[in-house]
């Protein structure tokens, strides 16, 4: 299994580092070429804006969005605005590839980061401790797309369309290796689908 992860911006080598210590080749992943031979791909946080204009710059926005609705792609913090469908500006380059709509920094500034204990539906075990660093929210979800995780006021912060993940908040900061797992496994299954 070979996973890559989105090198443009943001919190990618932590990224690269949790699937090693899982024993998964992880790859840094720049330009449309290194898609081709990847299973899975994770779109790490950063900052949205940044992420999608160097993605149009580099010519990986179609790549990418062809990749994403054939492959499994996980998208965290940064990554899950980029892969909704819905984000509210239209000025923005994202992927569409998720029936979700997102609220960037949903949260507030970065001194409104927090972190918090999430069950997340599919991990098992205790609680996951979550990070967030100027966070969305996903404000709706179509038919089709399984919620993993709320916070205690209801609001969504992970969740599932097929092969597709996307959580609001950096399990890459933790030493928890849970939610990795759980995306090597829907690689794995989709590998075993053909």
């Amino acid at each position: 299994m070979k996973i890559g992860v989105l090198a443009l911006q943001g919190a990618f080598i932590e990224h690269v580092k949790m699937l090693r210590r899982l024993d998964v080749e992880a790859v840094e992943t720049r330009l449309p070429q290194h898609l081709a031979d990847l299973d899975g791909l994770i779109i790490p946080g950063g900052e949205s804006t940044t992420i999608g204009k160097l993605a149009t710059e580099y010519g990986l926005i179609e790549p990418l969005r062809r990749f994403s609705h054939c492959r499994p792609t996980w998208g965290t913090c940064a990554g899950m605005i980029f892969l909704a469908r819905d984000i509210g500006i239209e000025s923005q380059p994202i992927l569409g590839s998720m029936d979700i709509t997102v609220d960037r920094n949903a949260f507030g500034r970065q001194i409104d980061s927090f972190e918090t204990e999430l069950d997340i539906s599919g991990l098992a075990g205790e609680s996951f401790h979550a990070v967030f660093i100027r966070a969305p929210v996903v404000t709706a979800v179509d038919e089709g797309v399984e919620v993993l995780a709320r916070l205690d006021d209801g609001r969504i912060v992970a969740v599932r369309q097929g092969r597709l993940l996307a959580t609001a908040f950096h399990p890459e900061l933790t030493d928890d290796l849970r939610l990795h797992a759980y995306f090597c496994a829907i690689v794995k299954e989709t590998l075993a689908c053909g």
